[in-house]
């Protein structure tokens, strides 16, 4: 028997060995199950507190992940930005310069233009007068004819009082002072080569250089045997004393054939026969002179033209180069621009890549951590004691002694 006082009444009462253990296990019972009740408390405050936790750190790791990313965004959007203004302003200054040169191209081409139209209308300007001039003159040069068929015997029988090289060297020398102060006009005196002709008419110009060259034939009635001669039997000769004494052009004057109108009209070229090579009466003696020189001057006048001409469509060809040059330069450089802006969008695409795969990472991580979360709030006492025999027997016997109290 055992002794128990009352904790409250202080009455002592004694009890066997089978009331004692009932208690016993009745107090020993209850310290456990108020232990096992606060350490599943304490167990749910720590978890509660290691899921609040691992939220905090996770929430400030994504925060701070977040917050450099962004910070890393912006600076690769300031980079961004700062390549496109860069892109747009080298464009810009290119559009700039180009449209530039383009307008200066623009101008002298069109300077170009006008210039080209001034000449050509100076051109037709000048031939229109001279056309004229020349109608004028064959106008006069017919007119005189007529006149001179009227006067023919008189001047006839002059010549051949004072020999028809007197004549013509005689109507030269009125007009040398006005109209041919640069001109030679002279016998012909040179017999080295074995012939020679009656008179050689050259003239330069204000450099000296040679504008024309006339070798000079001059035949009269007067002069000949009564064996009558014709004017093609001198042009042989006269053509061969023309290319000994290298002269451009060879002329008979001649009185010779007075009733043949063919050389009664006016001036006849013989070009068929010999080159550059005209019969004339002596009234035409000037006249010849006159239109062959004038013929030079023209055509000194044309070629400096045309090499001008020329010059211009050179500057032109220069001007498309330059263009085309331009052109290509603009297009390397181009080039070379559009690969650094490709380069650089591609490195954007690789931060972009990094970026998405980082927040694939943080995604993956906060759903691992929602699995672990539901596995906490999963976890029971029986999950927590399955394969523990004490805490199964423990169990065991709190179930029983569950039963009894009902069955009581």
């Amino acid at each position: 028997m055992n002794e128990i006082i009352c904790p409250k009444c202080k009455t002592a009462f004694k009890i066997d060995e089978a009331g004692f253990s009932n208690i016993l296990k009745q107090v020993r019972d209850e310290e456990f199950n108020k232990e096992l009740k606060e350490r599943e408390r304490m167990f749910n405050e720590d978890k509660e507190n290691s899921v609040k936790l691992a939220e905090a750190n996770i929430k400030n790791e994504l925060q701070s992940a977040l917050a450099k990313k962004e910070t890393e965004l912006t600076e690769m959007k300031s980079k961004i930005d700062n390549v496109e203004l860069e892109r747009k302003l080298d464009v810009t200054e290119a559009v700039n310069k180009i449209e530039k040169e383009r307008d200066e191209l623009v101008g002298e081409l069109k300077s170009k233009d006008t210039e080209k139209q001034l000449r050509e209308t100076a051109l037709k300007e000048k031939f229109a007068s001279e056309l004229k001039t020349k109608d004028d003159i064959i106008k006069l040069k017919d007119e005189e004819i007529a006149l001179r068929k009227d006067m023919k015997v008189k001047l006839s029988t002059k010549m051949v009082g004072e020999t028809l090289e007197q004549h013509c060297e005689t109507e030269f020398n009125k007009l040398r002072a006005t109209g041919f102060k640069n001109a030679y006009f002279e016998k012909d005196n040179d017999t080295k080569t074995g012939s020679k002709g009656d008179f050689i008419y050259r003239e330069t110009d204000e450099d000296g250089n040679e504008i024309i060259s006339i070798m000079f034939e001059m035949k009269n009635e007067g002069d000949e045997t009564a064996t009558k001669k014709k004017n093609e039997d001198f042009l042989r000769e006269l053509d061969k004393d023309r290319l000994e004494k290298k002269c451009e052009y060879a002329v008979l004057v001649t009185l010779l054939e007075a009733e043949n109108e063919l050389y009664n009209t006016g001036i006849v070229d013989v070009f068929h026969k010999y080159p550059k090579m005209y019969v004339v009466r002596p009234q035409f003696f000037i006249p010849i002179i006159t239109l062959l020189r004038n013929a030079a001057m023209n055509s000194i006048k044309y070629k400096a033209e045309l090499a001008l001409v020329r010059n211009q469509n050179i500057d032109i060809t220069n001007f498309e180069d330059r263009v085309n040059k331009f052109k290509e330069g603009f297009a390397k450089n181009y080039d070379l621009a559009s690969r650094k802006f490709k380069t650089a969008i591609e490195e954007i695409d690789k931060t972009i890549d990094h970026l998405q795969k980082t927040k694939e990472a943080l995604l993956s991580s906060e759903n691992n951590l929602r699995i672990a979360n539901n596995k906490t709030e999963d976890l029971t006492i029986k999950r927590l004691t399955r394969g523990n025999p004490t805490m199964t027997v423990k169990f065991s016997e709190l179930a029983d002694t569950e039963k009894t109290k009902e069955t009581r």
